[in-house]
């Protein structure tokens, strides 16, 4: 069974999964609604389900299409052909409780800048229109629903079958098995990570690609793109790339290194992101606003500044960790705890705890600036409605969750020294808070 259900009593894990399995897939389909049908207000689209109830929900839910399917397809295949063929540095992740360790072809920048210049290129010389990824987001993310569906059934089938190493069991329960997944690292062949292509080229680029659809749709409804739409997609870009620089450290994430490939990673990467974590800018297509320069430039500061603590976080105890903690922290030598502990395989390793720098300030400060971004790539809507800020919510909720889960999976894996840890730093995710 995964480590990530064995936080929350068992009852709480178990409803909890069976409301995402029934209620995330038709609440894409709302966002969308909400954001291009019914001018951004839950209060219409509330008030049209409150009065056509489900019947209400079957007529506006997008069938799937031969459009979006041909967009889906290509988008797909594109990305599976750089992750596969563009050249990489070989790099290893961090080795799992049965003693494996994968090895990465670390091609993501490149895969990433490729793509948005391919999308660019096509639109520029009238080759293929990005506004028609929008007009057919609806019958996208239908048509993605029901894909990804299938596709976390193969990975379920899969698990049982033919697993691509040791990391792979089951629950024995098989809603647990299909939610959580059968195997933490999956792979097609000797060289395709399944989940390094849902999370990492599927999802993540194409929470750089939505953006500049969006930005394009925009100009063509109206003949210009307004300033908060401008902040919006340069704030996400920026991020994205943050991202894509730091890839190899990524891979060393609870996402790719503890949680397995199942529903809730791969539907999540492949239907979740590219709806929720884009709807900020979705919103603004046709909800324009206008900031004027100075509210524009202030908040565009504000939120390169909290991606690039974010960013200094990770480098930090990437760097601490490539050099065994022989490396400077804000000047000086680290402060650290040398904790052991002991795989499945009953062998004794070590690892070094960084108590300094950021992570003196919190166990899991670097949420701070995450969530601070996220507001401030929202923001650029002000408040005339609630639905741009969904994802700051859904964010800190998901990240607060991530830091109980990852600390009493640390618990279990370092006993006394993580408890010797949590007396250095006590808080968990905001200093002098929680």
């Amino acid at each position: 069974m995964a480590e990530s259900q064995l936080v929350h009593p068992p009852l709480v894990t178990y409803l909890s999964m069976i409301a995402l399995l029934t209620l995330a897939p038709p609440f894409v389909i709302l966002m969308w609604y909400t954001n291009v049908h019914a001018d951004g207000s839950v209060l219409q689209t509330f008030n049209y389900l409150r009065e056509n109830g489900l019947q209400g929900l079957i007529d506006i839910w997008p069938r799937p299409s031969a459009v979006a399917g041909k967009i889906i397809i290509c988008y797909a295949l594109f990305e599976a052909a750089l992750q596969l063929l563009l050249p990489g540095k070989t790099v290893q992740g961090p080795i799992s409780p049965t003693g494996h360790r994968p090895v990465y072809k670390a091609n993501g920048m490149a895969a990433y800048i490729v793509t948005l210049i391919t999308y660019l290129s096509l639109w520029w010389f009238g080759i293929f229109n990005p506004t028609i990824v929008y007009d057919h987001l609806g019958e996208i993310l239908s048509t993605l629903n029901f894909g990804s569906l299938i596709f976390c059934l193969f990975l379920y089938i899969k698990g049982h079958v033919a697993p691509s190493s040791t990391d792979h069991g089951s629950s024995g329960n098989i809603i647990i098995d299909f939610y959580w997944g059968m195997e933490l690292y999956p792979r097609i062949g000797k060289h395709f990570d399944i989940k390094v292509f849902t999370n990492c080229r599927f999802g993540m680029i194409s929470w750089g690609v939505l953006p500049i659809t969006y930005c394009i749709k925009q100009y063509e409804e109206y003949g210009s793109l307004s300033d908060s739409m401008l902040v919006n997609t340069i704030l996400t870009l920026v991020y994205v790339t943050k991202f894509f620089w730091w890839e190899a450290g990524y891979w060393n994430t609870m996402d790719i290194a503890h949680d397995r490939a199942g529903f809730y990673i791969c539907w999540g990467c492949l239907v979740w992101l590219p709806c929720i974590y884009t709807s900020p800018g979705m919103y603004l297509v046709k909800q324009p606003v206008n900031l004027g320069l100075q509210l524009a430039i202030y908040i565009l500061v504000a939120g390169v500044l909290c991606v690039y603590i974010n960013y200094d976080c990770d480098r930090q105890r990437q760097e601490f960790r490539r050099t065994n903690g022989k490396c400077l922290v804000w000047g000086k030598a680290p402060s650290k705890i040398v904790a052991s502990y002991t795989t499945t395989t009953g062998e004794t390793k070590t690892s070094l705890l960084l108590t300094s720098g950021w992570w003196g300030l919190a166990r899991h400060f670097h949420y701070v600036p995450e969530i601070l971004a996220s507001f401030f790539w929202s923001v650029p809507a002000l408040f005339n409605h609630f639905i741009p800020y969904f994802y700051v919510i859904y964010l800190t909720i998901l990240l607060f969750d991530r830091a109980k889960r990852d600390d009493d999976r640390c618990k279990s894996k370092y006993g006394k020294y993580w408890k010797l840890y949590c007396e250095k730093v006590p808080y968990r995710v905001i200093p002098g808070i929680y």
